[in-house]
């Protein structure tokens, strides 16, 4: 059973929209498919040209209450946020009160270290400065700290006695800690809290009434969820500052970008320059300028930000070239899909290049088996298994992952991803995986170049040898826990979940489920390190004393 999902229209002239006649029907069903019954669920809503052409909510604003979300529901915006912190810093940049190319040094010289004072507002803007991210900080984001409240010095405090992770601007790492700092400069120019600056000079113009700090007082935003339906960790909400501290509606946020990318905020030069990736920022995973990414669904540029905080998913996204703006705004943190996928959906529907409908057939063994073995891509190595008679792919350094038939040589991951492939033989006879990553509509193909090797028996660990491997292991910011639970060991790395491993030797682990190993080398007769080796590299994590 699927909840009703409310809808409401615009009032649009035909002649002035270019989407498909029937998105209306099509958008209800996207969300109608991705929102399950009685639980969080989402506000949405495209436009076009800059006009609301569809929204829709569905799922519960209160899972107690059974209260049901609505289109004027308020959510945590998460790090949609670092957009308006951009733009506030960019207004800054215009008025004269300050550089791209102004350092830390100058502009918060007694506030940071002197490590971060060579650090650009440009770096900040675009995650190459090196500083490290109080985020990532092990063992910080706990309830115990999460639940506070903090200035924006405090905060951007969490993480100044440790090292620089590189040279300012020679790589990238997305880093909430640059936004504080950001905030902070706001705040020293101003003279005014960050989100009150952004108030006067961004959002307040506009008319966004909604969008504000979610450390202000306000309308009660939706319950925020995590996996089962639970209530999600705690968070006061001056901790995430302007890397993702604000809370608004979904019709507010497409306002929002009508006004941004419709020439209203920024003028023209310093737009361009927000939405433009360069340097190490052009060549990291994410193509990141300003507090946006660039990126491309079913063919199409786009524009725009996700976000990720405790309780809440959200994804935001322009396509340039339809002048199409979609959001999608989630009351839980582990909701599949997430509110990347429903968003895509929404935007190549809207976009007329709908992704395809597959539904899952039941699988032939027998039709499947000449196709096993690995394939060989321009980048990894995708793996196709058969275990238990269910079907999987594996990438070099990822996990397992199911797959279903679709029919026709089609398979696919199931209603949470969007990609899929095709199966199939070359002109040579030989296998080939055609490989449409989160739907593109050009494959990836990998070429079948051998069996898949049978893996190793796992061997039992003595209690002592389980003991003697269990502990906090560290690589710069990043910690690797070695658990034992009693019966076998499981690993955990910053902000992940534990994950079991296997032993194939009395000092050599396999994660279960993910193409990694891990071996314990010892000292002395201790075990001083464990060194990983995954997706082709080798990472040591020294033993924490």
């Amino acid at each position: 059973m699927r909840i009703p999902v409310s809808i409401l229209l615009a009032s649009v002239a035909s002649a002035a929209s270019a989407a498909p006649a029937n998105l209306q029907g099509n958008a209800t069903a996207i969300l109608r498919q991705d929102v399950p019954a009685d639980g969080p669920g989402v506000s949405a809503v495209i436009s076009e040209n800059g006009r609301i052409v569809w929204s829709g909510a569905a799922g519960r604003a209160d899972l107690a209450s059974k209260a049901p979300i609505g289109p004027g529901s308020v959510f945590r915006y998460a790090s949609i946020t670092k957009q308006f912190t951009a733009a506030l810093t960019l207004k800054l940049v215009e008025e004269g009160r300050l550089s791209l190319d102004d350092t830390l040094g100058k502009l918060l010289p007694a506030e940071t270290p002197a490590a971060w004072h060579p650090v650009t507002v440009r770096q900040l803007l675009d995650h190459t400065s090196g500083i490290p991210s109080y985020t990532g900080k092990p063992g910080w984001m706990l309830e115990a700290n999460t639940s506070r409240a903090f200035t924006t010095q405090g905060l951007s405090d969490i993480t100044r006695d440790m090292p620089m992770e590189f040279a300012p601007g020679t790589s990238w790492n997305y880093n909430n800690t640059g936004y504080v700092l950001l905030s902070a400069i706001a705040e020293k120019l101003t003279g005014k809290p960050w989100y009150v600056a952004l108030r006067e000079k961004v959002t307040g113009p506009l008319g966004l009434a909604s969008i504000r700090c979610g450390c202000e007082p306000g309308p009660a935003v939706v319950a925020g969820y995590t996996q089962g339906g639970k209530p999600s960790q705690r968070i006061d909400m001056t901790v995430p500052s302007g890397a993702g501290a604000l809370v608004g509606t979904a019709g507010d946020l497409a306002r929002w970008g009508a006004a941004l990318h419709g020439g209203k905020v920024l003028k023209p030069a310093t737009y361009q320059a927000m939405i433009t990736p360069t340097g190490a920022g052009a060549s990291a995973p994410l193509k990141y300028g300003f507090g946006l990414v660039r990126g491309e669904v079913r063919g199409l540029p786009t524009i725009g930000h996700n976000g990720g905080i405790f309780g809440f998913n959200t994804e935001s996204l322009y396509a340039p070239d339809r002048k199409l703006f979609v959001a999608v705004l989630s009351n839980s943190d582990a909701r599949e899909p997430g509110a990347d996928t429903t968003a895509r959906r929404l935007l190549a529907s809207a976009a007329g290049v709908a992704y395809p409908v597959m539904t899952a057939q039941a699988l032939d063994p027998k039709a499947v088996e000449p196709f096993l073995g690995i394939y060989k891509f321009p980048e990894a190595e995708r793996r196709l298994m058969l275990r238990d008679g269910k079907l999987f792919t594996q990438r070099s350094g990822g996990e397992a992952l199911e797959v279903s038939p679709a029919g026709n040589g089609r398979y696919f991951y199931g209603p949470s991803s969007l990609s899929y492939f095709d199966l199939a033989r070359g002109a040579d006879g030989k296998a080939v995986m055609r490989f449409y990553p989160n739907g593109a509509l050009k494959a990836d193909q990998g070429v079948w170049t051998s069996a898949a090797p049978v893996e190793a028996a796992a061997v039992a660990l003595s209690p002592a040898d389980r003991a003697a491997m269990a502990g906090i292991y560290e690589m710069g910011p990043v910690t690797m826990t070695i658990a034992d639970t009693g019966t076998g060991l499981t690993g955990q790395l910053t902000g992940q979940q534990p994950i079991a491993l296997s032993a194939t030797g009395r000092r050599e682990l396999r994660t279960v489920g993910i193409d990694a190993r891990m071996v314990f080398e010892e000292a002395d007769g201790k075990v001083v390190r464990v060194v990983l080796h995954q997706n082709g590299r080798t990472i040591p994590f020294e033993r924490k004393p």
